[in-house]
Parts: structure tokens; sequence; C-alpha cells
């Protein structure tokens, strides 16, 4: 059990005493009970999404994560996760299985953040979906255009601060 876990358990702890001091035994039953129906409703997609993560780390071989995503894979890297995260339908219950999987593989942080950066800002399934017939092709395509240069950038970004910025002095 990593620090997630933990957070969470206290988490649960802090609210559930603070739900049960404020509101009573009702509200916080209650509230116990809409999460249990949260968890009913999504537990199959998250059962099929963590199947599919780790039938892609047997697909894909380590090494050649490494070599494509992995921490030296550089601006390749960066722009193979923006293809990869904007080409990606589906929501977070689908992905963050799947980044975490690419991660075991071996994908670099700057990769795996431009791959989510691209899946949050330019995913094509929401631009053909939603944008286009709610906004229209004009200011679709102009919010398009505009964010294909944030992802390989946050990337990019991500990376430095996830290893540290180059020249950084020791700490104490």
């Amino acid at each position: 059990m990593d620090g997630g876990f933990w957070f969470m358990f206290a988490a649960s702890i802090v609210v559930g005493v603070y739900v049960l001091r404020s509101y009573g035994v009702q509200h916080a039953v209650a509230g116990l009970s809409s999460g249990g129906e949260l968890l009913m409703a999504t537990l199959p997609k998250m059962i099929f999404a963590f199947a599919v993560a780790g039938l892609i780390q047997v697909i894909l071989p380590t090494d050649l994560v490494s070599q494509w995503l992995g921490e030296g894979s550089g601006i390749r890297g960066l722009m193979i996760g923006t293809v990869a995260g904007a080409c990606t339908p589906g929501g977070p219950m689908m992905h963050f299985p799947i980044v975490a999987s690419l991660m075991a593989s071996g994908a670099g942080a700057g990769p795996i953040i431009a791959y989510l950066t691209s899946w949050s800002l330019i995913g094509f399934h929401r631009v053909i979906i939603w944008e286009i017939p709610i906004l229209g092709v004009e200011i679709t395509v102009a919010r398009f255009l505009a964010s294909l240069v944030l992802p390989p950038f946050v990337g990019f970004v991500g990376g430095l601060i996830f290893h540290g910025f180059p020249g950084r002095l020791p700490g104490p």
C-alpha cells in the first residue's frame, strides 16, 4: 500500500468524521451508500480497463516501450505520446490504467505527460463528437491548431520538473 492509498484512507476518515459530526448519521450513511453505488457502477469498467492495461504490457515489449517512449526518447517520444494521446478515445477509467501499464513497461515521464495532455486537450474523439457539432468547424480548428504545440511542450517541461532542471544546484 503506497502513499496514494494512505492519503485516500486519511481523507475518507477526515471527511467521514466531518459529515458525521456536522450532518449526522443519516447523511453519513447516505454518503457512503452513494459512494457504494458509484463503486458498483464503475467497477466493471475498471476491471476491463485493467485487463486491457495488463494485456498491453504483454503486447508491447519493455525494450520497445523504453526505446520509443523511454526517458532517452527525446522529441520522438514526446511526439509519439502526443499523437497516441490525441488518437486514443475513452475516459479516465480507460486511460490511467493504460498509462500505468506504459510506465511499468519503461515509458518516461515526458512522453507520459505529453500523452495525458494531448488526450485531455486535443483528443480527436472529442473534437469530432462534441466540438465540431456544437462549436462549428472554424472555432474548433482554431482551438485545435492553437493547442497542438502544448502537449509536447508540457511533456518536455514536465519531464524536466520530474527529473530536475539541468544545472540545478545540489541540495543540502
